[in-house]
C-alpha cells in the first residue's frame, strides 16, 4: 500500500545542490524537506528511509553541462537539432548526451528491489502543471513563482514566507507528479537507462 510520495530533484554534480521531499498522504503534508549535495548524501537518504516499498519516488533528469566549454555553448547544447543530422555531427566527448547518467546505478537497483520509481524532466513537468514562470529559470524571481505557486494552486501552506532553495521546490514538483502517477493520469515519454521517464 502507497504511503508517502517522494521528490527527488537531482543536481548535475556535487557543487549543484539536490533536493528531496516527502509527503504522506494520509495527512496530505510535507513531513521531509532537506538539501543533498553527493551521491552520498542521496544513498544515504533511501538507506535510512524506511517506507521505501511503500513510496512512489520520482526522481528528476540533470541536464549533462560537462562536455563544452564557454556558457553559450553549454546553453545552446539542448537545442542542437541532432536527430536528424547525427550524420553530421560528430560526437566528440559525448556532447550529443542532454542528460547525466548520474545516480543511474543506484535507482536502477532501488528498481530491483521492488521499489516503485521513475525519472522526469524538470521543465516539461512544470509545464504541464502550469509552474512555468516567464522568468530565468532558477533565478530568485521563477523561484519566488514557483513556491508561491505550489503554496497557492496547489494548497502547500506549510512552506515558509521567506524563499526556499530551487531545488526543494522541484522536489515538491516530483510529489506533483507522483501524485498524478498513483492515480494513474501518468504516461511514459521514454526511457533512461532503463527507468521510465513519465509526465502528466
Amino acid at each position: 500500500m502507497i504511503t508517502h510520495l517522494v521528490g527527488l530533484s537531482l543536481g548535475a554534480g556535487s557543487s549543484i545542490e539536490s533536493g528531496v521531499a516527502v509527503k504522506e498522504i494520509a495527512t496530505g503534508k510535507l513531513i521531509y524537506v532537506d538539501k543533498l549535495f553527493s551521491m552520498n548524501d542521496v544513498q544515504l537518504f533511501f538507506d535510512n528511509y524506511v517506507s521505501l516499498k511503500n513510496s512512489i519516488i520520482c526522481v528528476s533528469l540533470p541536464w549533462d553541462n560537462t562536455m563544452l566549454e564557454g556558457k553559450w555553448r553549454v546553453l545552446s547544447k539542448p537545442y542542437q537539432m541532432i536527430q536528424t543530422n547525427e550524420n553530421h555531427f560528430l560526437n566528440r566527448d559525448n556532447w550529443t548526451q542532454r542528460f547525466s547518467t548520474r545516480g543511474c546505478d543506484l535507482f536502477f537497483s532501488l528498481k530491483n528491489q521492488g521499489v516503485d520509481i521513475c525519472r522526469f524532466e524538470i521543465y516539461l513537468t512544470r509545464q504541464r502543471f502550469n509552474l512555468y514562470s516567464n522568468y530565468k529559470e532558477r533565478s530568485s524571481a521563477d523561484c519566488k513563482f514557483l513556491q508561491s505557486a505550489l503554496k497557492f494552486e496547489y494548497g502547500y501552506n506549510e512552506l515558509p514566507v521567506n524563499m526556499m532553495p530551487v531545488a526543494q521546490l522541484e522536489a515538491i514538483v516530483g510529489i506533483l507528479l507522483a501524485e498524478e502517477k498513483l492515480k494513474n493520469n501518468s504516461k511514459e515519454l521514454f526511457k533512461f537507462h532503463e527507468l521510465s521517464v513519465i509526465n502528466i
